[in-house]
């Protein structure tokens, strides 16, 4: 009813360039650019943002403002190809590094080949697009009006905006441009320590702050409802249990450490205990998460299951999709092909296990972006209850050690990346159900994404490792650290359980007293460091938000900005781990070398980031003159 009566900007019965060689193109670089950025961050902070907006955006001031071409069709293309490489790095890097953790662990684990990544990451991101295109209709077309589709909706506002000409992506342009100038400074250089720590002897425990760019931004872009949970976690964490493990602890020495508490040390008792906790709590939240939506997935399964085979009676151009024949021989091969190569060793049980888990999944992440958008998407529980789900299910069919845990991570991986990518193109599917796209011409614009970003993320994955390796400082990848614990436990049943069963019953009672699960409990696994920053990020944004219309505008435009710093951060982290495996002649890196030490110390590091908070102040406060 719905769709009969909504018209799109442009009418089905006018034909705009989309699918061009300029399109295609900087789509791609796109892609391939964002998909390092979230990479990197996904890697360092365990979130990753969406990049529809900022590659709209991007695409908006490259296309009309630098190229003079008047296609809102083709910035869509552009936007559309480019956000696929976000949302496949977000599947991958939640749990392939857990293969490469294993190889550092055991001789008898080696790291999956660049050519193994990227077939399970094509395989998976191609099943994510099958599965979604029958749900378009449901979900984009019948419930228009209905599920908001927060991103999809704002990246179609952007586009739309376009009239008003280039002041958007400059903004952006201006937030990659000081983002990469202070990444550089602070860990290319080497000016300042990026992360500044205080140790507080009398409680046994420490404080501090990654001050960079994406974490300030993160913190903006959430909110300070969702940066103070996270914080909250923080504190929990550094503030309540790591003072209390050194109080009741002492000289004693208690599993799995090997080392007396009083030798460990705020990091120590961190990473040997808190983190556990922390696990069972975003365990507990994600499984928590999908069982309060079960009657929304319920709804949804039957609507999508009813929408196989249907067949519109007219096939406007802004209502045709890929041919449904074609879409399940395709899904058939790929079933196939991760059946019988060897290089995914999941054997017919898990080929089975993906295609219901899914197809399940596909359908409850659109869903759930629908509602409440990508940001807010529990993948990280779907991932978490799948991996507990497959690994006792091979465990009981007698595939267990190494091959056993490899398999559950290789179907975890493909469950990932289905969900992220479900999520993500039906966001594009809503934003151009907006601008009158046509939905077919989008879907191959998503499979060229598909290819790139599934080519382009092995050899970002193994750039990142030979810098700084996966679960280091550096990058603590702890979705991937998360799930590498779950299938060691259920496989192994080597997890100290009573630290998780305590996560769990922190999860509990948050819930029932109505305090969101999830972020608390990924600010409880994470070090405080990391959420101090996101804080920061969210009280600026509060303060913005507190001047009506005007903050409104002012705060728009931060998001703008801070898209920008995030992807500035995350390229010139690629561009530094070129650096770190770069030798020179005197034996060190290059990163090695241009490092001045850091020597500013803590206090160079505050005013920095102070500087940075000011600049996001400066960029969204600079209003248009009027004419």
């Amino acid at each position: 009813m719905e769709e009969k009566s909504f018209k799109p900007f442009i009418s089905a019965d006018r034909v705009l360039p989309e699918i061009t060689p300029v399109s295609i193109g900087l789509g791609i670089i796109l892609a391939v650019l964002f998909g390092a950025a979230n990479a990197y961050l996904g890697l360092r902070v365990g979130m990753t943002v969406s990049a529809s907006i900022p590659a709209a955006v991007l695409s908006m001031g490259i296309i009309r403002i630098i190229m003079k071409r008047d296609s809102i069709l083709e910035n869509n293309m552009v936007q559309t190809i480019g956000s696929a490489g976000e949302s496949l790095a977000a599947g991958a890097i939640f749990t392939l590094p857990a293969l490469f953790m294993w190889a550092k662990e055991s001789d008898s684990i080696s790291k999956p080949s660049f050519w193994v990544i990227a077939i399970i990451a094509l395989c998976a991101a191609v099943l994510g697009l099958i599965f979604m295109v029958p749900l378009r209709s449901a979900l984009i077309v019948e419930e228009h009006g209905v599920l908001p589709f927060p991103e999809g909706t704002a990246c179609a506002e952007v586009l739309l905006a376009g009239e008003e000409g280039g002041e958007k992506s400059k903004i952006v342009f201006s937030g990659l441009g000081i983002s990469a100038l202070y990444k550089f400074i602070a860990d290319g250089l080497c000016l300042f320590p990026s992360e500044i720590d205080w140790s507080i002897k009398k409680l046994g425990t420490g404080f501090g702050a990654d001050v960079l760019p994406a974490l300030a931004s993160v913190g903006y872009i959430c909110g300070k409802k969702i940066s103070s949970y996270m914080f909250a976690g923080g504190i929990l964490g550094w503030f309540v249990v790591i003072p209390l493990i050194n109080f009741f602890g002492a000289d004693s020495i208690f599993a799995p450490s090997i080392k007396p508490v009083s030798e460990m040390g705020a990091w120590g008792i961190w990473s040997t205990y808190i983190r556990y906790v922390g696990a069972g709590a975003v365990a507990a939240g994600g499984i928590i998460s999908l069982i309060k939506s079960f009657p929304t997935i319920v709804n949804t399964f039957k609507k999508a299951i009813g929408g196989f085979g249907h067949k519109e009676a007219v096939e406007e151009r802004t209502n045709r999709d890929l041919p449904m024949k074609g879409l399940l021989i395709g899904a058939l091969l790929i079933v196939i092909v991760i059946w019988l190569l060897p290089a995914i060793p999941v054997g017919l049980l898990g080929a089975l296990i993906i295609v219901i888990f899914g197809f399940f999944f596909a359908t409850v992440s659109s869903r759930m972006v629908g509602l409440v958008g990508s940001s807010n998407n529990p993948v990280s529980g779907m991932a978490i209850a799948t991996l507990i789900i497959a690994t006792a299910l091979l465990k009981s069919t007698g595939h267990t050690g190494v091959a056993g845990m490899t398999s559950a991570i290789c179907i975890g991986t493909i469950i990932c990346i289905i969900a992220c990518m479900a999520g993500d193109i039906s966001q594009d599917l809503k934003t151009g159900y907006i601008v009158g796209a046509t939905p077919r011409n989008q879907q191959l614009g998503e499979l060229v994404g598909c290819v790139v970003s599934a080519l382009a993320i092995g050899g970002i994955m193994y750039l990142l490792d030979a810098a700084w390796g996966f679960g280091s400082k550096e990058l603590p990848a702890p979705q991937a650290t998360l799930m590498k614990m779950v299938v060691e436990g259920v496989m192994g049943g080597n997890l100290p359980w009573i630290l998780v069963l305590a996560g769990v019953g922190i999860a509990i009672a948050l819930e029932l007293i109505n305090i969101p699960v999830l972020p608390v409990a990924i600010g409880l696994y994470l070090p405080i460091h990391l959420s101090v920053p996101i804080f920061a990020g969210g009280l600026l944004r509060a303060f913005f938000d507190r001047k009506g219309d005007e903050g409104k505008e002012i705060t728009e435009k931060g998001i703008l900005y801070g898209s920008g710093l995030i992807a500035g951060e995350g390229l010139i982290g690629i561009l530094l781990a070129v650096f770190a495996i770069v030798p020179l002649s005197n034996g060190k890196s290059l990163l090695e070398t241009l490092s001045l030490g850091g020597v500013l110390g803590n206090i160079g590091g505050v005013v920095f980031f102070a500087l940075l908070l000011a600049s996001i102040v400066f960029f969204t406060r600079n209003k248009k003159k009027s004419n």
